[in-house]
């Protein structure tokens, strides 16, 4: 297959001489198509196989945070470390709160009483129902105080939501932390995908289950992988989509984060 204009001009590096006068800008590509005429030059020597990076990357990661403010009594995990799901990693200073429920059974206990005298008061006609009714009320808000402070000391371990390991310590023991404070970044280990960019045109033949293979910068070594999705908007500007893949195989020595190259090339036409 020839080569076109353009490709003629970037095989020859004639760009910048374009603006010359036509004359000199014709014998200097002559005298280029010449030095040229050895080669052979063919559609596969103009669009080579196109290499992109890909990056190991976790299915699930997390932030966990605080979910109200306490002070951090012990952080059982340090960062790398692998840990197991519904395995206790933070536990708070929660002290406080204990007080604070055995007080509201305090006052629970107290405005049962007074519900009940407001009740035999009530039969003798020596109270209103706007007293007995306050009274009523008052149950139920000991009741419902009683119910947030065992729900907020229900939250005073932190569970791992799944097995994995811990990317980042945010927090230390000994430290006050606010509600919504990140407190630390986990992923799980146990499944690495393959992300990647490809041009959208590729999505007329690039198709889950296709296989190819990847190189590993870290590794020094290639491990078989095949495409299982693709992303569900193309990027317009770039006319490229993001791609999924997952390694076929299980291999330690992978880790999330580590990066190499894949090489893909659309089929060829007969």
């Amino acid at each position: 297959m020839p080569l076109s204009k353009f490709a003629f001009l970037h095989r020859c590096n004639l760009y910048s001489s374009w603006q010359l006068k036509p004359v000199i800008w014709s014998l200097t590509a002559a005298l280029c198509f010449l030095l040229l005429i050895p080669t052979t030059v063919t559609a596969e020597s103009v669009i080579p196989e196109l290499e992109m990076r890909a990056q190991l990357s976790p299915k699930r990661f997390t932030t966990l945070s605080a979910e109200f403010g306490a002070k951090i009594k012990s952080i059982s995990v340090l960062e790398g470390e692998k840990f197991k799901a519904k395995q206790t990693l933070i536990k708070f200073d929660c002290s406080l709160q204990a007080a604070q429920l055995r007080k509201a059974k305090a006052a629970l206990a107290g405005a049962q009483n007074t519900l009940s005298g407001n009740q035999r008061l009530a039969k003798l006609g020596a109270i209103g129902n706007v007293e007995l009714k306050n009274s009523q009320v008052e149950v139920t808000k000991a009741r419902a105080d009683i119910s947030y402070l065992q729900t907020t000391l229900g939250k005073c371990s932190l569970y791992a939501p799944f097995s994995g390991r811990v990317e980042e310590l945010k927090a230390q023991e000994q430290q006050y932390v606010q509600a919504g404070q990140p407190l630390l970044e986990i992923f799980d280990d146990s499944s690495l995908e393959l992300v990647f960019i490809v041009p959208s045109r590729w999505l007329a033949w690039l198709k889950p289950n296709h296989q190819f293979n990847v190189h590993i910068d870290e590794t020094g070594k290639a491990y078989p992988a095949k495409l299982i999705r693709t992303a569900a908007k193309v990027d317009p500007v770039s006319q490229s989509v993001k791609a999924f893949a997952v390694i076929d195989g299980k291999f330690n020595e992978l880790m999330a984060g580590m990066s190499g190259r894949i090489a893909l090339s659309p089929p060829k036409i007969e």
